[in-house]
């Protein structure tokens, strides 16, 4: 933590629930970890300089906004000296379409989350933007049918 401090229970029971309910006001989230609002508000902001907490943000529907299209992209480099993977690591931050990007141990070097909204427009963004991205040598798309579990404990 900011001190050097591990985190203790009621340090982690914060977080936790934060993770199911980032909106809950300061004297909720102290109610529900039991500790009063001073406590709970030094204690929020101790995890917050310390980078336990990374922000804020609001879950959307994005079937409602018609991107439910989702495409999990693995990718195969033709080179991956340290170089190269900065390379890709930069480009592939540029596009928005990509939500999660995170390199593997195993048989292809990335996974991709890519979101659009339909098949059709899945395609171009992997034709015209992911296969062009730097040292990309193959590309095999695994279409995402439902989301069982999409986040959250």
């Amino acid at each position: 933590m900011a001190e050097d401090r591990p985190i203790d229970r009621t340090d982690r029971r914060i977080l936790d629930e934060l993770a199911r309910d980032g909106r809950l006001s300061v004297t909720e989230l102290a109610r529900r970890v039991g500790l009063s609002k001073s406590p709970a508000q030094v204690r929020l902001r101790r995890l917050q300089a310390a980078g336990y907490i990374l922000g804020f943000r609001a879950v959307i529907d994005m079937a409602r906004l018609g991107r439910d299209h989702i495409a999990f992209v693995e990718v195969k480099l033709a080179d991956t000296t340290e170089p190269a993977l900065r390379a890709f690591n930069t480009a592939v931050r540029a596009i928005p379409e990509i939500e999660q990007c995170h390199m593997i141990a195993g048989a292809f070097d990335y996974l991709l989350k890519v979101r659009t909204t339909d098949i059709a427009s899945y395609r171009q963004v992997l034709g015209e933007r992911i296969s062009q991205l730097p040292h990309v040598a193959s590309t095999s798309t695994h279409v995402s049918m439902q989301a069982v579990k999409d986040s959250g404990p």
